[in-house]
């Protein structure tokens, strides 16, 4: 039987903590940061915790 392979795309977007839980990154702070406050963009650089109806997929996507 052949290896299933890893969702290319889930894996450079999601990354898995030792809990087993899924992280990823906060949208929006990619470009147009100079209109976006200093307390807004630090809020945006912290990981957050994927919602367990996403997780669900996502774990799948990452052979998990």
């Amino acid at each position: 039987m052949p290896k299933n392979k890893t969702h290319s795309g889930a894996k450079k977007r999601f990354r898995v903590t030792g809990t087993g839980k899924l992280m990823k990154e906060q949208a929006n702070k990619r470009h147009l940061l100079e209109s976006k406050s200093s307390k807004r963009t630090r809020k945006l650089s912290a990981d957050q915790v994927l919602s367990p109806a996403d997780s669900k997929k996502a774990k799948k996507l990452l052979g998990r």
